[in-house]
């Protein structure tokens, strides 16, 4: 199931090398800076209160971005192996709502009958502008 509304309550779940990778502003040189600076976006927005309090953000990152920092407000989740494996068991573990950010096709269809909605990365970066 897609949706183009943000959440009011439950999990926002960003597949991190997805929406990273979705716009050519030179983040192949530098993985990790790219992927440290979408969770400070998604953390300057909780901030904001763009995104609502009850949404707990969980951004998940593979590979040259497994080792950024953590957040407070952001829940960064270093995939051990797949980064769309982990994505998909988030969304199954969650206990409300679960909304995934990603243009992966294949990912998408896995989320949706782990029973998450999903949205593609330019939604996102809608929300957060």
């Amino acid at each position: 199931m897609t949706t183009d509304r943000l959440p009011t309550e439950g999990l926002l779940i960003v597949d991190g090398a997805n929406v990273v990778g979705s716009r050519p502003d030179g983040w192949w040189r530098d993985r990790a800076g790219a992927a440290a600076r979408l969770r400070d976006r998604l953390a300057a927005a909780v901030e904001r209160g763009v995104v609502p309090a009850a949404v707990e953000v969980v951004l998940v990152v593979e590979g040259k971005a497994r080792d950024i920092e953590k957040s407070e407000r952001i829940r960064v989740l270093s995939a051990p192996g797949s980064g769309d494996d982990t994505v998909v068991g988030v969304a199954r573990s969650a206990e409300g709502p679960a909304l995934v950010v990603t243009a992966d096709r294949g990912l998408r269809d896995r989320v949706v009958a782990a029973g998450a909605s999903v949205v593609g990365p330019g939604t996102l970066y809608r929300w957060l502008e």
